[in-house]
């Protein structure tokens, strides 16, 4: 059944025009990697700031909200930008551990970020301007940092499968 997804996903004007033209492929991964560069940076600057290693007398929740709409936007080009390379060859794709193990970690990552903002984050106006950041914070962004480094890594492993 999921095969017969992919191979339709694979049959439509899109992936097939992707597939067949000598730049589009690299066109829409330049964009592509330039959005994750955007979702990672930005995310990377609070998990740092977790950490207490960067922007240290930045308030955590200022922070927060100065790059989340930037890292939404990115993210959304990340998604759309990755579906249309997916979609050029997706049964090959698919058929890749890197390529399960990225979405796996995006998964993941997407978990850790809904529990933060879900818990610790709703109290970043008491703790976020204190020099001590609260141990589940902490380990929230060392998790994060974790997650989105394996994301990169295996996504820079696809290529090469």
């Amino acid at each position: 059944m999921f095969d017969r997804f992919l191979l339709w996903l694979e049959s439509t004007p899109p992936a097939i025009a992707i597939s067949e033209s000598s730049w589009l492929f690299p066109g829409i991964e330049s964009v592509h990697v330039l959005a994750i560069t955007l979702v990672v940076g930005s995310i990377t600057m609070v998990d740092l700031r977790l950490l207490g290693i960067n922007l240290r007398e930045r308030p955590v929740g200022e922070l927060i909200a100065e790059v989340l709409p930037w890292t939404r936007a990115s993210f959304a080009v990340a998604v759309c930008s990755g579906a249309l390379l997916f979609s050029s060859n997706a049964t090959k794709y698919w058929g890749t551990v890197p390529f399960r193990a990225k979405m796996l970690l995006l998964a993941l990552a997407g978990l850790n970020m809904m529990v933060f903002h879900a818990t610790i984050h709703r109290s970043v106006e008491v703790w976020g301007r204190q020099p001590q950041i609260p141990r589940v914070a902490k380990i929230s962004g060392g998790v994060s940092l974790g997650l989105w480094i394996g994301v990169v890594t295996l996504g820079r492993w696809i290529g090469f499968v």
